[in-house]
């Protein structure tokens, strides 16, 4: 247990906010958008370069998020004993499972049979906290070794395939699964390489240490977050490894680009981690001192994370279901009984889009703002860090 114990450090909060806010726009993007197709979105040759941006700049979500809850897992940790965290963290992660399996998955489909149940990123955020409840207890250095090893490592299964193996899935391979009841299991987000970016934010908790000085820290990540970029176009650029679809050269030139930067995300693959995380460094080395009412207003989402991703889907979900059945559409095309929704001509054009989720935002963040206050001012409460 560490006794140096440094404050709250608000730039987490701040990007941990910032994602969050994003993530609601992927959100809204996808029951709002005029068109109901999820993954077609960032093809060279049929996107629009706003759309495909809208969808690309959200990639930093889940990576990040990940990432900086090893951080405060760590920092966490400074309170409490090698072995008091590992139970907190295994109790965490069996929660969020939990909870992906019941509360978030009806969020999803809106369907009272559950005809489906999604492993997507709240599952594997809590799978990986009870990996990580492993790996508090080695050597520091042996966690950043684990951690590249499923980063840079983990292409190499890309032609290791199973079939129908859930087992396989969990690992390393989305999947769809027949289950009990006929009911469908949607493996979205496999354990790796996502393990090794909670481990790996973990490892780089200690640089938040009191002992440890600001400016070293900001050189240190910076450095990391440009090299990151930079090992990102030169092992892209080569098309050899890293990730499953290569790039290639269009007729034009932003189609060119949008093929260069379109990596993958399930599972996500090493250039995506890359061009993802290389933004945390960069960004958590450069804004510490910054203080600002923008920056507040970020931090409040970043403070209650769960509380806010629970309240964004439903507050999402119910203002499509309102919207639909007041255009003519129907409320019921917002229940879902598979995992690819079609809205039936439902939806706006992007700009509009964009609207909505600045509305939601903007609804959603008193709500965030009083429960903050709430989850500050009772801090005996132990239920409170589970929201």
């Amino acid at each position: 247990m560490n006794t140096l114990i440094k404050p709250r450090i608000e730039s987490i909060d701040l990007l941990k906010g910032i994602v969050m806010v994003l993530m609601a726009l992927d959100h809204t993007r996808d029951y709002f958008y005029q068109t109901g197709a999820f993954y077609d979105i960032t093809n060279p040759a049929t996107a629009s370069v706003p759309l495909y941006v809208t969808r690309w700049i959200t990639h930093f979500c889940a990576p990040v998020f990940s990432f900086l809850a090893g951080i405060s897992a760590y920092m966490s940790g400074r309170k409490k004993t090698k072995a008091d965290l590992s139970v907190f963290l295994i109790k965490r992660g069996l929660w969020l499972i939990v909870m992906e399996l019941t509360i978030i998955s009806f969020a999803w489909y809106l369907d009272v049979q559950f005809s489906n149940f999604d492993l997507a990123v709240i599952w594997v955020l809590g799978a990986s906290m009870i990996f990580l409840a492993g790996f508090v207890h080695l050597p520091n250095f042996l966690i950043l070794v684990i951690s590249c090893i499923l980063i840079f490592g983990h292409n190499l299964l890309d032609q290791i395939h199973f079939e129908r193996s859930i087992l396989w899935s969990l690992v390393h391979e989305t999947g769809s699964f027949k289950i009990a009841g006929g009911r469908t299991l949607n493996l979205v987000y496999p354990i790796i390489p996502w393990a090794g970016v909670m481990a790996l934010g973990y490892y780089f908790g200690q640089f938040y240490d009191i002992s440890i000085i600001s400016e070293k820290r900001k050189g240190l990540f910076n450095l990391i977050g440009i090299a990151c970029i930079l090992l990102f176009l030169l092992i892209r650029f080569t098309n050899l490894y890293g990730d499953p679809a290569s790039w290639k050269y269009y007729e034009t030139t932003s189609q060119t680009v949008m093929s260069f930067m379109n990596v993958n995300k399930y599972p996500p693959s090493l250039l995506y981690l890359l061009a993802t995380l290389s933004g945390a460094f960069i960004f958590l080395a450069n804004s510490e001192k910054w203080r600002a009412k923008l920056v507040d207003f970020f931090c409040v989402f970043g403070r209650v994370p769960f509380f806010y991703y629970i309240l964004h889907l439903y507050f999402i979900r119910i203002l499509a279901m309102i919207v639909a059945e007041l255009t003519g559409f129907g409320w019921d095309i917002m229940v879902q009984t598979s995992f690819d929704i079609d809205l039936h001509g439902f939806g706006f054009s992007l700009p509009v889009v964009y609207l909505i989720w600045i509305s939601i935002i903007l609804i959603l963040y008193p709500i965030c703002k009083k429960f903050d206050a709430y989850k500050r001012s009772h801090k005996e409460n132990w239920w409170l860090s589970y929201l």
